[in-house]
């Protein structure tokens, strides 16, 4: 059998953004565009030759198909052997786990994250080093220069493998071997967490809870480890089998989208805890009754409790969070005198700082937490670590939370997404505040001083690289922050996202509504950036 080498021209922006490529299933379906991004993989990652890949994704439209074609490359390019998921399944925190435990020299992980699904809607690829991690900037500017130049990619001509049926097969000289997606990942968990004093909770009959899976990858996941192993009821896990389309919704796990299990938390007779996970598994959501967490505000109190668990039991030596990420993870970092870092979004920024032993917990505020376990941000592994607070703590989500502020302050804080904006005027909003930057320090912007502004640039510590342009930050006296930037996670039009905060110390006002407390500076926001009179929205699409 051997590899056919096929004549191809470059396409248009395959340039990776901040997780992967990430395109219409009908871009991806392309004679050759696929390959072409394939194929800039291999001829950019030497190691991959004679290596060892893990390949799975969360199960969205054109997964397998794209996994065969992957299969194929990967024999052709001399790949020895490959762990896929059964039935092309792998969350993403799980590929990391693999990749780690296995000592492999990657992955290729394909998923849109919590991007809607189907035959037209979003399809992603990504690659992941031999970290576990995101690739860096270096490594995913080398894939784009490749897909800019290519002009042959490398394949075999073979029957498609049987992705259903575990155990190992032949393609031409490479082994696949079909693994079960959640025996690595579960035992993992098992390690980090108090599975007793969980299922102790879980049979006191004196706890409900829910988990939405949303018809996505965590399915299989959370019903093995919550249900099966840590004996929740029968359909604990709501949504469970992951779906091609996400059942027609829209896998991201936020309270616009996954309303049936908020619904469930509130009311008298609402549920204790509930909890969400998006397409690809490393994103979390987190309710208790009447009450939702901001991811912020689970990353400071996972991290504020972290020595409740087996796993963190000597403690933590620093915590990381994206800018946009509010302060609340700092304020428990300075508290327990260790280091705390603030990025750029995307988790790729995090895994400098994990492999040099310098943070222990990191976190975004759009949904994503992590740790050193693995490389990637883990919905389940966060759900799990406050199953295990509250079981040791035996206090409500809400106490927890409410106790947490009253020791180390609120953060008040909101996102206000505008979903599918026209790039040009996305482009020249930022642009407009960009001229604004340097007037704006020491100016009176309603009751507000502003202490800074700028254009958020960021030095890697460890290895001293440097990104720039990574949102525009304008920080007022008293620890209050707005923040602007485009998302690069969207595949119509732009995303601005808007990030208001505000610090507050005293306990007596802590039960504002965020929306209430921050109205001021939401206002000066949207009259800052002229964001109506630029992009034609008087109102967000999505608030959290």
């Amino acid at each position: 059998m051997e590899p056919k080498t096929i004549k191809t021209t470059p396409f248009a922006g395959q340039r990776p953004g901040t997780s992967g490529l990430r395109k219409k299933v009908r871009v991806f379906a392309q004679p050759h565009y696929l390959e072409n991004f394939v194929q800039s993989i291999f001829d950019t990652q030497d190691a991959l030759a004679g290596g060892t890949l893990v390949v799975g994704g969360d199960g969205r439209y054109y997964n397998r198909e794209a996994i065969q074609t992957i299969l194929r490359m990967a024999a052709a390019n001399g790949v020895a052997r490959v762990l896929v998921g059964q039935g092309g399944i792998l969350s993403t925190p799980a590929v990391s786990c693999l990749i780690r435990k296995y000592k492999t020299q990657g992955g290729i992980v394909l998923s849109a994250s919590h991007n809607p699904g189907g035959p037209e809607e979003d399809f992603g690829i990504k690659f992941n080093v031999a970290s576990g991690g995101p690739a860096p900037e270096s490594v995913t500017e080398a894939m784009f220069a490749r897909t800019q130049t290519i002009d042959t990619y490398r394949s075999l001509d073979c029957p498609d493998t049987d992705l259903d049926q575990l155990g190992t097969v032949q393609i031409g000289p490479m082994q696949v071997e079909v693994i079960d997606p959640v025996a690595d990942y579960a035992a993992l968990m098992e390690s980090l967490f108090d599975f007793g004093a969980i299922e102790a909770l879980f049979n006191s009959g004196l706890f409900r809870l829910r988990f939405d899976a949303m018809h996505a990858v965590t399915g299989p996941y959370a019903i093995e480890i919550l249900e099966n192993r840590l004996g929740a009821s029968p359909g604990t896990v709501m949504n469970g089998v992951p779906l091609p389309d996400f059942g027609g919704h829209h896998p991201d796990p936020n309270l616009a989208h996954a309303q049936e299990l908020v619904h469930l938390c509130h009311g008298t007779d609402g549920l204790d805890f509930g909890a969400a996970s998006d397409g690809d598994g490393d994103r979390n959501m987190i309710l208790g009754k009447e009450f939702f967490v901001t991811p912020s505000d689970s990353l400071a109190v996972l991290a504020a409790n972290a020595h409740l668990t087996p796993g963190y039991k000597d403690g933590i030596r620093g915590i990381a969070r994206s800018m946009p990420t509010s302060q609340a993870a700092d304020r428990v970092a300075e508290a327990m005198g260790i280091e705390s870092f603030e990025t750029p979004t995307g988790w790729k920024f995090f895994g400098n700082l994990l492999d040099a032993g310098r943070i222990t917990l990191c976190g975004e505020e759009s949904f994503g937490t992590g740790s050193d376990h693995v490389r990637e941000k883990d919905g389940l592994w966060a759900v799990l670590f406050w199953l295990n607070l509250l079981a040791v703590r035996q206090q409500s989500v809400a106490e927890i939370v409410t106790e947490h502020w009253r020791h180390f302050g609120r953060n008040f804080y909101t996102r206000h997404d505008y979903e599918a904006v026209n790039a040009e005027a996305a482009a020249g909003l930022v642009y407009h505040l960009n001229i604004l930057l340097p007037a704006l320090p020491g100016k009176r912007l309603g009751t507000y001083t502003v202490a800074y502004a700028d254009d958020f640039a960021y030095t890697d510590p460890i290895d001293g690289s440097v990104s720039k342009h990574q949102g525009i930050r304008i920080g007022f006296e008293g620890d209050a922050r707005i923040v602007l930037r485009l998302s690069g996670t969207g595949t119509e039009g732009a995303t601005l996202r808007v990030y208001v905060e505000s610090y507050e110390p005293d306990p007596t006002k802590h039960h504002q509504d965020p929306q209430d407390a921050l109205a001021p500076l939401i206002r000066i926001a949207r009259d800052l950036a002229q964001i109506e009179e630029r992009t034609g929205r008087a109102e967000p699409t999505v608030i959290t």
